[in-house]
């Protein structure tokens, strides 16, 4: 299906896509067919990035897979699942979860795309868990020309495969790594002081662990931690527990939320924060995250403390997870044990910016890698030191896409165009 004259808007609306065309292809040999005959492509998944990084510009092509047959092909013997570059983290949890195999981890919302989540870095919470990307071991490309190519582990080309911005080609298929199904209980403390904050102790006191703050005042409002079962029982010394069931938001339903208070349940049904079924967060939100090395924890924390008067005044919650390093080039975790700060804004982009900037200001001591789908402003020159396999991704980016076809302004300007030195 194609609609010539689009109005397509991200799941925030604070971006129309700017498209000669938006084609929804029903078919694969559809796709391989729009994809070898369009000059410029960027694919579009669920929608839940917050800048320019899916825009094709004005001529270009605007794609979604949406359209195309779910495949959510599960091997129990080898506990892998193949699945189509379209399907959504909730679909596909479910469908796994009744073969009795599970993810390692999630994201905390379940409503995401699995081919958008792991290309732009994604990640759930947790000392030994790496982004969505880690449990990837295969990817299947529609690149340029339309033939279709699979890099998986082993491939020379495997750590920029993944987490590739959507600049290699359409994603249309992952095979990921399972595991047995397990429970996860989850529990909520609340008032968690920065004195004197052990933060490797804190991360490291259940399977995943998410600490939440308005920055109205120094500390933690709450504490979201999830044990699994299988392991060790939560010892959670530093702040009391909830007597309610809360949502990150203040304002929000609690009933958005995934079932507080220890009650165990499958893990789909606790890594995420929020039901599959509600908006996610609160809905009217702008987003912001910043990937800094884990032991820089504590320092970054006040340094963002320090500021907190004018991030407080257009901030809903900010969210603090850790991440294990991850191998991929592009990956925000590349390389190195990361801690995540997470901001999720007011939905006033003009409001928003300026403290963006005095956020990326008060961390840059601290080597900051924003999130590829959230607002930032660190300039692109800067951005590029970060990733020291740059110049690995853009000879893959040359070899499977020899004329940039899936490259745009957003790509381009952060990573350099991939046709000509960078500057």
């Amino acid at each position: 299906m194609t609609d010539t004259a689009p109005t397509v808007t991200n799941w925030a609306r604070n971006i129309t896509y700017r498209a000669g065309a938006f084609h929804r292809p029903d078919t694969f040999d559809a796709l391989r067919t729009l994809v070898a005959g369009s000059a410029r492509v960027r694919v579009l998944g669920s929608g839940h990035s917050f800048n320019r990084i899916a825009d094709p510009g004005g001529d270009g092509v605007l794609l979604s897979i949406a359209s195309l047959p779910p495949l959510i092909d599960v091997d129990t013997a080898a506990r892998t699942v193949r699945v189509s570059g379209g399907v959504r983290y909730a679909e596909l949890a479910r469908r796994v979860h009744a073969h009795g195999l599970a993810l390692p981890n999630m994201a905390s919302l379940p409503h995401i795309s699995v081919a958008g989540s792991v290309a732009t870095g994604t990640h759930g919470s947790g000392v030994g868990n790496g982004p969505l990307a880690a449990a990837v071991r295969e990817v299947e490309l529609v690149t340029a020309d339309g033939s279709v190519v699979s890099i998986g582990r082993g491939d020379a080309r495997f750590d920029g495969a993944v987490t590739s911005l959507g600049a290699l080609g359409v994603v249309s298929g992952l095979t990921l790594d399972l595991e047995p199904a397990y429970e996860v209980e989850q529990y909520v403390f609340t008032e968690l002081p920065l004195d004197g904050l052990d933060y490797a102790a804190v991360a490291a006191s259940a399977y995943s662990v998410s600490l939440f703050t308005d920055w109205g005042a120094p500390g933690f409002r709450q504490v979201w931690v999830k044990r699994r079962t299988d392991q060790a029982p939560v010892d959670f010394p530093w702040a009391a527990a909830a007597t309610e069931a809360l949502h990150p938001v203040p304002g929000m339903p609690a009933g958005n939320c995934t079932q507080q208070f220890g009650v165990p349940g499958p893990w789909h049904e606790r890594l995420p924060h929020f039901r599959a079924q509600f908006t996610p967060s609160s809905g009217e939100e702008l987003q912001s995250e910043y990937l800094l090395p884990r032991s820089t924890a504590v320092d970054a924390l006040y340094a963002i403390d320090d500021i907190r008067s004018a991030v407080a005044g257009v901030l809903q919650t900010c969210e603090v997870r850790t991440i294990a390093a991850d191998p991929q080039w592009l990956s925000p975790a590349h390389g190195r044990d990361s801690v995540a700060l997470h901001f999720t804004w007011i939905a006033d982009t003009e409001a928003v910016l300026p403290v963006v900037r005095r956020v990326e200001e008060a961390l840059e001591p601290f080597d900051p890698r924003p999130h590829w789908g959230k607002v930032f402003t660190v300039p692109s020159t800067v951005l590029r030191g970060r990733y020291t396999h740059l110049a690995d991704f853009r000879h893959l980016a040359q070899s499977l896409d020899p004329t940039g076809k899936f490259t745009n302004a957003f790509v381009r300007d952060v990573l350099g165009d991939f046709l000509h030195p960078l500057s």
